[in-house]
């Protein structure tokens, strides 16, 4: 490896997050860029590193970037598990994709998102009317690289001499993701006359920090004891109920902000029941809030 490399390897590694040397790690591997920089950064790191690649079977000779993979871990000294998933074209194929995904890998897996991914979700999230979650972006947890740019990780497959993967889907624009990517961030640059990338990151971490704080103010709050909530502050009550919702129903996503304020007016007893989605019902009974089908 040249001095360059090997001085680069060092100056991002200082910016990563990863366990200490000599622990067992399991990394998501696509080929691209970020990914193949989470495995060299990983074992530099000293961390005994399993590489995993998922094939969606979505764009013809996909099944040939598992061989990419395979090569790169190889060469870092890395165990290698690919797995194959079916996602048929359709609505909400991004969002599928992802679950399919993490359902064949294994649980704690490393991803190798970055500050630009994270300043995309934080947009991505304002657009969609999310709440103080939305605006924290991706959780750290898991993501070593997200104080790294995107720049920094194809950087470094040059310079180690790694060829990324190419997914053309990164540039259609039927994903909003890649017109905020591609469209919008360029534009507030421009208009902010200045890299926003870093100032997005910077704001979802305080964000993450007040959650972080609020997360351990709900969990002294009961959410089936009606009065507890409705005597609580309303932020926190209401906070308290998505995750009870989320947790006991299982859902991805934690249920809307309609909703919410629907189970706070049973709370309050303002009503005596609510639908909550995907055949759920909250029901209050004796100053209790209970769930059922």
């Amino acid at each position: 490896m040249s001095d360059a490399a090997t001085a680069l390897i060092a100056e991002l590694s200082a910016r990563c997050s990863f366990p200490p040397a000599g622990t067992e790690v399991d990394c998501a591997v696509s080929g691209g860029p970020d990914s193949l920089a989470l495995l060299v950064l990983a074992t530099e790191a000293g961390c005994g590193v399993t590489t995993w690649h998922v094939d969606h079977g979505l764009r013809p000779g996909s099944a040939g970037e598992a061989e990419v993979v395979a090569r790169a871990a190889s060469r870092w000294g890395a165990a290698f598990e690919a797995r194959t998933v079916r996602c048929a074209p359709g609505a909400n194929l991004e969002a599928r994709a992802r679950e399919a995904r993490y359902g064949v890998l294994p649980e704690g897996v490393l991803t190798g998102h970055t500050a630009d991914d994270q300043a995309e979700t934080v947009l991505l999230n304002l657009i969609r009317g999310a709440g103080l979650d939305g605006m924290a972006g991706i959780t750290p947890a898991r993501r070593p690289l997200l104080g790294l740019r995107r720049h920094e990780t194809l950087a470094l497959c040059h310079a180690v001499g790694l060829e990324p993967v190419h997914d053309p889907t990164n540039l259609d624009p039927a994903h909003r993701r890649n017109r905020i990517r591609h469209e919008l961030l360029p534009l507030l640059d421009d208009i902010a006359e200045r890299d926003v990338v870093p100032i997005i990151a910077r704001s979802a971490g305080h964000f993450r920090g007040w959650c972080d704080f609020l997360e351990k103010q709900v969990a002294a709050l009961d959410p089936t004891d009606a009065r507890a909530v409705a005597a609580a502050p309303e932020p926190l009550a209401k906070l308290a109920l998505r995750r009870w919702i989320q947790r006991e129903t299982g859902a991805h996503h934690p249920p809307d902000a309609a909703t919410v304020d629907r189970v706070l007016a049973v709370a309050n007893n303002h009503a005596r029941a609510t639908e909550v989605g995907r055949g759920w019902r909250v029901r209050r009974s004796s100053q209790r809030l209970g769930l059922s089908r």
